[in-house]
């Protein structure tokens, strides 16, 4: 259980709540079943293309597959498509009743310093969406990492580069495995006090099957309160 389950989850949730919500994936390489998760649970509100513009077959870095397939990806395009699914969230009706405080999930694609396309990764994305939306939305970063033997350095590492980009505040995600080893009771622990205040939630084993849809509104009831949690804006 990953990226993709935990913003399932937290899609799942934020509707359930009766908040306005999407989520988008905007690099698939290898597959697009995370997509078509996600493109499950938003209703048909947006397509499969609009969720994930941008998908290769080939398991590789997205950089690496566009030049595969002579593409070139570049920043502007990517803040096209995210720019086009904010538009919709802001101007989308709902007819029963009035939905607030709207949310656009957008779900990376390896690490933080994962080329995504021509001079940009996942960090510089971040950092030029801070740029742009920081009068319309909270932007707030979340790190998802697996709790096991390794997570702690890969963690900080993460932590601290956000930090020297000036992103101090966010918020970490550990996952548990189906078979925790000597360290996963531990992890949670120890990043909360060297990231303090940042916060660190902790995601319980889910079953091999986490990913199914049925599965997926079923555990985000379980677990409304912390996702609850990891979904409250981080502060400034």
């Amino acid at each position: 259980m990953g990226k993709t389950v935990l913003t399932a989850l937290l899609l799942s949730h934020l509707r359930q709540s009766r908040l306005r919500a999407f989520a988008i994936k905007p690099f698939c390489s290898g597959g697009r079943s995370d997509a078509e998760l996600l493109h499950e649970l938003q209703d048909n509100d947006l397509s499969l293309n609009e969720i994930n513009p941008f998908y290769f077959p080939e398991p590789v870095a997205p950089l690496v597959a566009a030049r595969k397939h002579r593409r070139q990806i570049r920043m502007n395009d990517v803040l096209r498509h995210i720019d086009a699914a904010i538009s919709r969230l802001l101007t989308i009706e709902n007819r029963k009743s009035k939905i607030e405080n709207p949310a656009l999930l957008i779900e990376g694609a390896g690490g933080l310093l994962a080329p995504l396309g021509e001079n940009f990764n996942l960090l510089d994305l971040i950092l030029a969406l801070s740029r742009i939306r920081r009068q319309a939305f909270s932007i707030q970063t979340i790190i998802v990492a697996p709790n096991r033997l390794g997570t702690i350095n890969h963690t900080l590492l993460t932590a601290h580069r956000l930090r020297v980009a000036k992103i101090r505040r966010f918020k970490v995600v550990l996952t548990d495995a189906s078979r925790p080893d000597a360290s996963s009771k531990s992890n949670a622990a120890v990043l909360g006090e060297l990231l303090a205040p940042n916060p660190v939630e902790c995601i319980p084993f889910l079953g091999r099957q986490a990913s199914r849809l049925g599965n997926i509104g079923k555990n985000s009831k379980r677990l409304a309160e912390v996702l609850a949690r990891i979904a409250l804006p981080a502060g400034p």
